[in-house]
C-alpha cells in the first residue's frame, strides 16, 4: 500500500513513508487497468468546492441497464441523498450514479431531497435515460445548501466527459480531506468468463465501524442478480469498511454501491453456487483494499494498526474489545509516537466492559511480546523498535475461549488535529 508523505507539520512526530506500489492498485496515481468492460465515468469541476478548479462533480454510467445494490449509514441523520438511494436500489436496477463532493447536502431541511432530485433528473435527461435510473451521493460540509444551479449548469459538460479511462477523475472528484483518489481492480475468471471488478472510494476522517463519511462505489461486467449482488456486498462491507476507524465518528452520508451491467457475457452468478463463492471473495478483497487505503490516508496517518484479539469467550467480546482498543485516542497516540505503551491497551480492553483475566493476558506488537500473563517482559525497547514503520499488527491473546476478530485502524496526531480545525463541519 502506497503512502505519500503527509503536509509538514511545525511540530516534531512521525514522517509518513514514501510512497511504495501494492497490488494492483497505486496509491495517489491513475492505473491504465482502472476501467469496467461496458461502464464510463467522468470527473470535473462544478465550481462546489473554493479551489478554483479543483474536481468536485463525478458520474459513472453503465450502457446497459445494470443491477444494484447499496449499503447505507447507519447514523439517524440521513442525508437527502442516502434516503433517495435507498428507495431507488430497492428497485434493483439502475444506470449510474453522480457524485458531489464539497457539500454534503446535509441537514438543510426539504432543499436536501429537492437538490438530489434535480440532480439527478439533470443527468438522467442528459442522458437520455428513464427518470429514477440514477443514484446521488453527497460528500462535504453538512449545514449548508449544495449550489444547485452550478451544478445544473455543469451537467452537460460532465455527461460529455464521458470515457471508458474515467474511472481516475471521478476517484478524484469525490474526494474531501483525503490526500491521495483510492482505487482497485482486479480481474478473475468465474465460472469460465473473465470478468472485471473495479473500487473507488473516499474517506479519510469521520470513519468509525457501520461506515462514516465513506463512500465506495463498485462497478464490474459479471451477470448477477440484485438479491445476490446485495448478499456479496454486504458480506464484503462487513469485513472491511465495517472494520474500519479513524476517529470514531459516523456520518450523514455514508454509502456503498455496487453495479453489475453482465456485459462480460458470463452465466448469472447465484446464491449458493461455487461462482457466487468467488465472486463473493474477490468483492471483499477489492473491499478491504479500499478500505485498508482509507485507514492510511486518515487525515494524517502515519501507521496503518491492525488489531487481532484471540481467545476471547465469543466473537462477539472479540469484536467489542477489539474495537474499543482501536477507538482509543490514548492507543492511537501512542502509536502516533511509537511508544509500546501496552497499558493504554490494557486500559481500552477494560474500557469495553469484556470481562477478562489478567493473569491470562498476552499482547504482542509486530511480533514483540510485550505482556505475557499479564505482566511486563521487558521489551519495550525491542517493542518500541519495531512499530516505527508504517504497519504495526497488535495481538491480544485474551486465552478465555474460541472467540476471535479483527479491525484497522490510525495512528493519530498533529496533522488531523489542523485539518479538522480549519475543516468547517
Amino acid at each position: 500500500m502506497s503512502k505519500p508523505k503527509a503536509p509538514s507539520v511545525k511540530k516534531p512526530g512521525p514522517k509518513r513513508p514514501k510512497a511504495k506500489s501494492k497490488g494492483t492498485a497505486r496509491v495517489g496515481s491513475i492505473v491504465d487497468r482502472l476501467k469496467v468492460p461496458g461502464f464510463r465515468a467522468s470527473g470535473i469541476s462544478a465550481g462546489i468546492k473554493a479551489k478554483r478548479g479543483a474536481l468536485d462533480l463525478a458520474l459513472v454510467i453503465s450502457d446497459t441497464e445494470a443491477t444494484v445494490a447499496g449499503v447505507f449509514t447507519t447514523s439517524t441523520t440521513k442525508a437527502a441523498s442516502v434516503i433517495l438511494d435507498i428507495k431507488r436500489v430497492r428497485k434493483g436496477t439502475s444506470r449510474g450514479v453522480v457524485v458531489n463532493s464539497g457539500c454534503a447536502n446535509a441537514s438543510v431541511g426539504k432543499l436536501g431531497m429537492k437538490t438530489s432530485l434535480s440532480m439527478t433528473g439533470a443527468v438522467e435527461r442528459e442522458l437520455g435515460v428513464k427518470k429514477g435510473s440514477i443514484l446521488v451521493s453527497s460528500t462535504g460540509v453538512i449545514g449548508v445548501p449544495l449550489p444547485e444551479e452550478k451544478i445544473l449548469k455543469a451537467v452537460p459538460k460532465l455527461v460529455g466527459a464521458l470515457s471508458p479511462d474515467g474511472l481516475g477523475r471521478a476517484a478524484t472528484a469525490i474526494m474531501t480531506t483525503d490526500i491521495w483518489p483510492k482505487t482497485v481492480v482486479k480481474r478473475a475468471r468465474i465460472g469460465g468468463k473473465m470478468i472485471t471488478v473495479a473500487g473507488i472510494a473516499k474517506g479519510a476522517g469521520m470513519i468509525a465501524p457501520n461506515m462514516a463519511t465513506m463512500l465506495g462505489y463498485f462497478f464490474t461486467d459479471a451477470a448477477i442478480g440484485s438479491a445476490a449482488l446485495s448478499l456479496a456486498l454486504k458480506s464484503a462491507v462487513a469485513g472491511s469498511f465495517n472494520s474500519i476507524v479513524v476517529d470514531n465518528d459516523t456520518s450523514t452520508n455514508d454509502t456503498v454501491l455496487a453495479f453489475a451491467n453482465g456485459v462480460s457475457g458470463s452465466e448469472e452468478i447465484k446464491k449458493g453456487t461455487e461462482n457466487f463463492a468467488a465472486f463473493e471473495k474477490l468483492l471483499s478483497a477489492l473491499s478491504l483494499e479500499l478500505a485498508l487505503l482509507i485507514v492510511a490516508d486518515g487525515e494524517g496517518a502515519t501507521k496503518v494498526i491492525e488489531i487481532e484479539v484471540k481467545g476471547a469467550a465469543s466473537m462477539a467480546k472479540a469484536e467489542r474489545a477489539a474495537r474499543s482498543v482501536a477507538e482509543s485516542l490514548l492507543v492511537k497516540t501512542a502509536f502516533f509516537g511509537a511508544d509500546p505503551n501496552w497499558g493504554r491497551i490494557v486500559m481500552a480492553i477494560g474500557k469495553s466492559g469484556v470481562k477478562i483475566k489478567e493473569e491470562k493476558l498476552d499482547i504482542s506488537l509486530n511480533g514483540v511480546c510485550v505482556a505475557r500473563n499479564g505482566l511486563d517482559t521487558g521489551a519495550e525497547a525491542e517493542a518500541a523498535a519495531a512499530i516505527t514503520g508504517p504497519d504495526v499488527k497488535v495481538v491480544i491473546s485474551l486465552n478465555m475461549g474460541p472467540g476471535s476478530a479483527r479491525l484497522w485502524t490510525s495512528d493519530i496526531g498533529y496533522r488531523y488535529i489542523e485539518v479538522n480545525s480549519a475543516y468547517r463541519t
